[in-house]
């Protein structure tokens, strides 16, 4: 194998993309499907203040899984020592960029930190529990797993 020659990609030619992006794409979409019932619950519970914590927490959480996937990507195509040190430095600097994002606001009058830790929380375990029922953990197909049809 030569320097730089991507081992997550899809050597076929078929075009798919790399696993990470893949799995990420899938979590991001599934995370656009629940947004509207979060945000009305947050919206009926705490407001419009909780509406505005529940989007924040809710834009936080879909862009981690993105990131996370983007420095997997980029640091694999190098080497396997950059890429776990990719994503120990990637997870470090997407907690330090959520610790950024919360300080300056924390204080505020509008902000609730129980719609935005819940949805911090749960929506982050929410999908990755979600997500565990599609992720295939073979060679043969690195990400999602291939959709089937049914038989009538």
């Amino acid at each position: 194998m030569r320097k730089g020659e991507n081992l997550n990609s899809n050597e076929k030619g078929t075009g798919n993309a790399a696993p990470e992006r893949e799995v990420a794409s899938d979590l991001f979409r599934r995370g656009v499907i629940v947004s509207p019932f979060l945000l009305v619950i947050c919206l009926i519970f705490w407001g419009l203040g909780g509406l505005a914590c529940g989007a924040i927490a809710l834009g936080i959480v879909l862009t981690n899984f993105l990131a996370g996937a983007w420095v997997i990507e980029w640091a694999v195509k190098i080497s396997p020592q950059l890429l776990m040190g990719a994503v120990l430095g990637g997870f470090v600097i997407r907690m330090g960029v959520i610790t950024g994002v919360v300080l300056p606001i924390r204080n505020s009058d509008w902000f609730d930190i129980v719609p935005f830790a819940a949805v911090l929380i749960f929506l982050h375990l929410g999908l990755l529990i979600w997500e565990m029922r599609y992720v295939s953990a073979t060679l043969s197909y690195p990400g999602l797993k291939p959709r089937t049809k049914r038989q009538k």
